[in-house]
């Protein structure tokens, strides 16, 4: 008995609990994974988000930019990182689509990750190219009716906002558009002011400036109010479409075995983060805002996952998407 005694005063001495591990973190920076190429929507708030979270961390937030897959190459990467609190990342709603989207996932979207909590809802914003011969949504969808699938649709890939967007106006609208395929938000933003292609759909993040210096057209905006930088566009219920209501939600997740105290240490980090008047003030200039505090939970996240991977299946499914 002694002897077990003994064995298990050694074993706590040598291994630390939960809480002395959160009483140390960080000691060093934090990596939080971008699934996506620099300078998108992602990016920009995760630069702004790690920003504003390192001031209650105390140590710096280094963004990290995974490209490939569909966003499936850098969820894989913190799926399996170590579970310290070190690696994170910041994905959006093809966290919820993966599952349909792909026939052999590396990673489980909801099993391999310890979610943190909601970020922001990012509205989308359908627009086409400057000389699109439309005054309004519902001019557009009559033309692109008329045209068939003559029209083109942009979109960065598969999973991606950009294509969920489409799928979802394509459905509400029943019109077809031929989608056209690019590598990042940044080379088909560069078309349609070109007028290379006809219409995209992106997060608000990237169009706002160009709309607004009336580079392109915006003809709706999928979120239930009018957005204060873009007064002038109209919401997708406004212009005669409310079924098409889609947003690019983003959320925080560690990888799956995270101790809670760490958890619990970087969902406070998140939700000072988006009281921040500095994050606030950048994300308003962006046409987004920070979630509410109670959607900034662990709780929150993973129930609107579970929805939203339910919901993005039905669509899919809908669409005749076969899984790749």
């Amino acid at each position: 008995m002694k002897f077990l005694v003994r064995s298990l005063i050694l074993f706590l001495l040598l291994c630390p609990g939960d809480a002395a591990v959160a009483d140390d973190y960080p000691v060093r920076p934090v990596t939080m994974i971008v699934p996506f190429s620099a300078g998108g929507p992602g990016d920009v708030i995760a630069r702004i988000l790690g920003s504003a979270m390192s001031a209650t961390l105390k140590q710096s937030v280094v963004v990290e930019n995974v490209v490939g897959a569909g966003g499936t190459l850098g969820t894989n990467r913190v799926a399996k990182a170590a579970p310290d609190g070190y690696t994170l990342l910041l994905m959006h709603v093809g966290q919820a689509t993966a599952p349909s989207l792909y026939a052999k996932l590396p990673f489980d979207p909801v099993g391999d990750f310890a979610p943190i909590g909601l970020v922001t809802d990012v509205p989308m914003i359908l627009v086409a190219r400057p000389n699109f011969p439309a005054k309004d949504l519902s001019e557009m969808i009559a033309r692109i009716r008329s045209e068939g699938d003559k029209m083109t649709f942009g979109n960065v890939g598969l999973g991606s906002a950009s294509q969920l967007c489409g799928l979802m106006f394509m459905s509400t609208t029943d019109t077809k558009l031929s989608q056209i395929y690019y590598k990042g938000g940044g080379p088909a933003l560069n078309d349609i002011i070109a007028g290379h292609i006809d219409v995209y759909c992106d997060p608000a993040t990237g169009p706002t400036p160009y709309i607004q210096s009336k580079t392109i057209k915006g003809y709706a905006i999928t979120s239930k109010t009018r957005v204060a930088t873009l007064p002038d566009v109209p919401t997708s219920a406004e212009a005669g479409v409310p079924e098409f209501n889609v947003t690019t939600w983003y959320g925080l997740y560690a990888p799956r075995g995270t101790p809670k105290p760490v958890v619990d240490h970087l969902v406070g980090a998140l939700q000072t983060a988006l009281k921040d008047p500095a994050l606030v003030s950048r994300f308003a200039e962006l046409s987004m805002a920070p979630v509410e505090p109670a959607r900034a939970t662990p709780e929150a996240l993973e129930a609107f996952l579970k929805a939203e991977i339910g919901k993005w299946g039905r669509i899919i499914k809908a669409a005749g998407i076969e899984p790749q």
